[in-house]
């Protein structure tokens, strides 16, 4: 993951960010079926490997991760986030990752640390 500096500033790099947790989601879901019963276990997972992922990269950010995984169906499924921080540094991404049996929806927010 790559951030690009404004000044002295680090800014979030969405696309390479989306890029992880879709390997992430993979990794963990990639090739199974819906089963309710796993959905608390992949969710979990999902979360922390995209924070390890993260984290890993060594950048000065706060991260918040939130994961929503459903059954595909008739039903239909409506998100929203708001932030109010600086739009010059910190950032978010989201993922929409589908399989014949399901969808995940990851959200990832990214809040620069002042050094």
């Amino acid at each position: 993951m790559e951030e690009y500096n404004s000044g002295d500033e680090v800014v979030f790099n969405a696309d390479d960010a989306s890029n992880s947790i879709k390997e992430c989601i993979e990794g963990v879901i990639g090739g199974t079926d819906y089963s309710q019963s796993k959905v608390n276990q992949w969710t979990a997972s999902i979360v922390e490997r995209s924070l390890t992922h993260l984290v890993k990269q060594g950048r000065p950010f706060k991260y918040i991760v939130n994961c929503t995984i459903m059954q595909k169906s008739s039903a239909s499924l409506h998100t929203a986030n708001s932030c109010y921080w600086d739009n010059t540094t910190d950032g978010s991404c989201t993922v929409r990752w589908e399989n014949r049996t399901m969808y995940c929806v990851v959200c990832v927010f990214a809040v620069a640390l002042q050094l």
